[in-house]
């Protein structure tokens, strides 16, 4: 089921199947600022990462003695979400866990994903609940929205870039063939918070950005100007495209990540993992601005 939310300045679509925002137009020039999932490059736009952001070391994960195989980003984003709310401007969609999901992940839980748009902003929520009554919940949850990336219809994203409100040069991780993270760091030399893409900026995959280095992250296009910005309270954040000639940029403030290369520990051990009470609720959200 495809829900529409508008205002006055934008108008948003969202696929109840993993609640996943598909669309976001300007409604002044019907300009589409989302990625629009050719499968010749990726067939997602902005799937939610949930339970598990990234991949597993060995693609299986250890838990009260039992092991549980389970794919990178985890089962949310291929569910289908019933919808729970619904105004003109908002809609939240619902995820319940079942006989399904709890051969894969042993925790009875409520996922909610949230949509609200005001002015030119569209705000995306997070609510995780523990319905375990004994037991404390191990999660990670993360966005992956893909922005188009050039915007107005250059041949390619070079002299784009990104702007940060870093306070200086940042450090990232890459990733091996197996997803998971390096141990090794690198350094992303910024001018006044922007990296300007070059045509191999891309070209060893994903920027791991952990630490608070920054909470907000912009599109910029030739000239500098930013048309999306991804405001965030997240410890870390992905900037990822496939490389080559893929025109989006995708923006992925993660609450968790892939495991560490040299990881070997248990479920509630993995690095940026959450951890929840039995009946307690986690709440955060993350905002996208388009200009």
């Amino acid at each position: 089921m495809r829900v529409m939310l508008k205002n006055e300045q934008l108008s948003v679509e969202i696929e109840s199947f993993g609640a996943e925002l598909k669309s976001v137009k300007s409604r002044e020039d019907n300009r589409e600022y989302m990625w629009c999932a050719d499968e010749k490059y990726w067939k997602r736009t902005s799937p939610v990462l949930f339970p598990l952001v990234g991949s597993l070391k060995g693609h299986s994960y250890e838990y009260d003695g039992e092991t549980f195989p389970m794919s990178q980003h985890g089962f949310a984003r291929d569910k289908e979400f019933t919808m729970i709310f619904r105004n003109e401007d908002k809609a939240v969609f619902q995820l319940k866990s079942d006989a399904d999901t709890l051969k894969a992940y042993p925790f009875d839980f409520t996922l909610e994903i949230g949509y609200e748009l005001s002015g030119n902003s569209l705000t995306v929520m997070w609510k995780v609940i523990n319905e375990e009554e004994e037991k404390e919940m191990y999660f990670s949850i993360g966005a992956h929205p893909a922005f188009n990336c050039p915007m107005y219809g250059e041949e390619s994203m070079t002299g784009y870039g990104m702007k940060l409100n870093a306070k200086s040069d940042v450090l990232y991780s890459r990733i091996n063939g197996d997803g998971l993270m390096l141990n090794s760091k690198s350094e992303l030399k910024l001018h006044d918070g922007l990296a300007v893409f070059t045509e191999d900026f891309f070209d060893e995959g994903v920027y791991i950005i952990e630490d608070y280095q920054a909470s907000e992250v912009s599109l910029v296009d030739t000239e500098g100007k930013p048309y999306v910005t991804v405001s965030f309270d997240a410890p870390l954040f992905g900037i990822w495209t496939p490389g080559g000639d893929a025109p989006f940029v995708c923006i992925e403030p993660w609450y968790g990540r892939c495991d560490r290369e040299s990881f070997a520990g248990e479920l509630k051990e993995r690095e940026w993992g959450q951890k929840l009470p039995p009946n307690e609720v986690f709440e955060k959200n993350y905002k996208i601005t388009f200009s």
